[in-house]
């Protein structure tokens, strides 16, 4: 397999790699609201550190060094937590959208910041397994212009999907159907030659799955797909980010940024957690947060500064930063915004959602009738 290592040239100075990475970081993350509402869904916290430092990791281990990131909310965020790129190995630069232009767009908006010829096209939101060297393979001995990772999925009916031939070239783009004709769905990674990249429409919104690949197929032009059964997630729900970090800590979803799988829980540094209290289910525990005595948490997220009093039960949730989960409150399925305080004895089930700084009082929302 070639590498997309930088290279050297006689005199021993570094050049130009060959390949060039480009992630999509630029969506408000509407859907993970209100943890969104401080910072941009890349940055959350994920199994200890920041969600897109783990994709930068993976970049980093296929070889590849020249990183652009493609900012747009928030954008500040980034530059100030990674700067250069030289703490990851990584040689970073920022574009940002002034305006939101779709994945397409923001492709396309790049373009004078892309000087390789082939370009590997990352959307942020991804948590994924497969082996980036792989992908670059497939499109370097195919000779296509642009080429896809495809996952296969055991439900496609969420998903749009993409069918292939028996060489693995493209032959369509569908919607969302109950009777989907191939399981293969968009992992959201691609591989552009830069030349295409620059026939993107400049200056509008344009979607790259709806508009830039149909146009391209419409035109007899070769779209190559990588497909694979690698781990895949789009960490774009509540339910999804949980289950992704969890996925982090018990070593199912691979990572660079992890040395190990943790087993069934991550404690960082500065945490103080009960010796009695149960942490299970992939559950991470952020640094200074507090966990009391006989609290249960299966598979929570609990960010830095965060508290879960005794005896509560936090199961498949979030809790923001420096938030508050009273004595025996029980928190299920539900996001808590940064410095929210949920009083004691609360009942939040199925999607609820607190927002920063709100205050719910002891025995405030139940669903049983006992208190």
């Amino acid at each position: 397999m070639s590498a997309a290592h930088d290279t050297v040239d006689k005199e021993g100075n570094a050049v130009s790699s060959p390949v060039q990475a480009l992630v999509l970081v630029g969506g408000k993350g509407t859907r993970l609201r209100p943890l969104t509402l401080s910072a941009p869904k890349p940055m959350l916290p994920t199994a200890g550190t920041p969600f897109l430092t783990h994709l930068l990791s993976r970049i980093r281990e296929a070889g590849i060094t020249d990183v652009v990131l493609g900012t747009s909310y928030q954008a500040h965020v980034f530059a100030d937590h990674y700067g250069d790129g030289s703490a990851l190995g990584l040689n970073l630069s920022y574009i940002t959208e002034d305006v939101p232009l779709g994945t397409g767009g923001g492709i396309r908006n790049v373009y004078d910041a892309l000087t390789a010829d082939t370009i590997l096209v990352f959307n942020g939101d991804v948590l994924g397994g497969t082996d980036i060297r792989d992908v670059l393979e497939t499109h370097q001995s195919s000779g296509a212009e642009v080429t896809l990772h495809l996952v296969r999925v055991g439900d496609p009916r969420a998903f749009g999907c993409v069918p292939t031939d028996a060489n693995g070239r493209v032959t369509a783009f569908l919607e969302k159907t109950q009777d989907p004709p191939t399981n293969q769905i968009n992992a959201g990674t691609y591989v552009f030659q830069r030349s295409v990249i620059g026939e993107i429409p400049a200056g509008r919104p344009v979607s790259v799955e709806r508009e830039v690949f149909p146009s391209i197929l419409a035109q007899g032009r070769h779209i190559q797909a990588h497909v694979d059964d690698a781990y895949w997630r789009d960490m774009g729900t509540p339910e999804d980010f949980v289950r992704g970090s969890a996925d982090l800590v018990r070593g199912i979803a691979p990572s660079a940024a992890l040395a190990k799988p943790c087993g069934e829980s991550l404690v960082l540094d500065g945490a103080d957690v009960a010796r009695d209290a149960v942490l299970i289910g992939g559950t991470v525990v952020g640094r200074g947060a507090r966990i009391g005595s006989g609290a249960r948490l299966d598979g929570a997220v609990v960010f830095d500064g965060a508290s879960v009093e005794a005896g509560a039960v936090v199961e498949r949730s979030i809790v923001g930063f420096d938030a508050v989960v009273g004595s025996h409150a029980l928190v299920r399925d539900t996001v808590i915004g940064d410095r929210a305080v949920v009083g004691a004895r609360c009942e939040l089930l199925r999607g609820a959602r607190v927002w920063p700084g709100v205050e719910i009082p002891d025995n405030g929302i139940r669903f049983s009738t006992d208190v």
